[in-house]
């Protein structure tokens, strides 16, 4: 852990154990493939939302089958709540027929497998793998990306990739997974982008956020 305390890294894991002692994925599913689905459709939008539309998508369209076949207009109207729904819908469509036609309608769980699926990315395969698989992962998405710069963990400049390998290096690989459900739920309720509930923070004397701020 060079250039950084590893107290410090102890006090942030110490409190994120303490707001978040069962940190899990918070999209619903049911079936590993609605998952993948559900991961791809909560980009630039949030969880809550994502659920209340699959939700509805789910339950009309129950298999990888009916999903490769359904109505792309139709599709568009169910998620259109989440934005981005014109993209969104297509990579439904395109994610169902790729598992059946290469993978007998189940997700697979090799990294390099599951991003040459249509709309699969680093991020949405990290959460795959973490969730589906046990396979230990940290995904870098807004709220992880903001809660480490944030944090000192990574620089204001760093992407995504440069995010993700530092804190690989900083967290034990075998609580990665752990750590990224609980800097997300962080950033989502605690560290978040607009109004951080800063003032009962326990790690402001390491935020750079809170710094800038005196």
């Amino acid at each position: 852990m060079i250039g950084w305390k590893t107290e410090m890294i102890d006090k942030i894991e110490e409190y994120l154990e303490e707001l978040y002692p069962n940190p899990k994925c918070e999209l619903n599913y049911k079936k590993d493939y609605e998952l993948l689905i559900a991961v791809v459709l909560s980009a630039q939008t949030t969880d809550k939302r994502v659920n209340s539309v699959t939700d509805i998508l789910f339950k009309k369209y129950d298999t990888l089958e009916k999903l490769s076949s359904a109505n792309i207009e139709d599709l568009k109207n169910i998620i259109r709540p989440i934005g981005t729904f014109n993209k969104k819908s297509i990579f439904i469509k395109d994610i169902a027929t790729y598992l059946i036609k290469n993978y007998n309608g189940t997700v697979p769980s090799k990294r390099e497998e599951l991003e040459k699926i249509p709309g699969v990315g680093r991020k949405t395969a990290n959460v795959v793998l973490s969730n589906l698989f046990n396979y230990p992962a940290i995904a870098v998405d807004t709220h992880v990306a903001r809660v480490s710069k944030r944090l000192n963990l990574a620089k204001a400049n760093d992407d995504v990739i440069t995010i993700e390998k530092k804190l690989m290096k900083k967290f034990k690989k075998d609580v990665w997974s752990r750590r990224h459900h609980q800097l997300v739920l962080f950033g989502r309720y605690h560290c978040k982008a607009i109004k951080p509930n800063c003032s009962a923070c326990k790690l402001k004397d390491v935020c750079k956020y809170n710094q800038d701020l005196l």
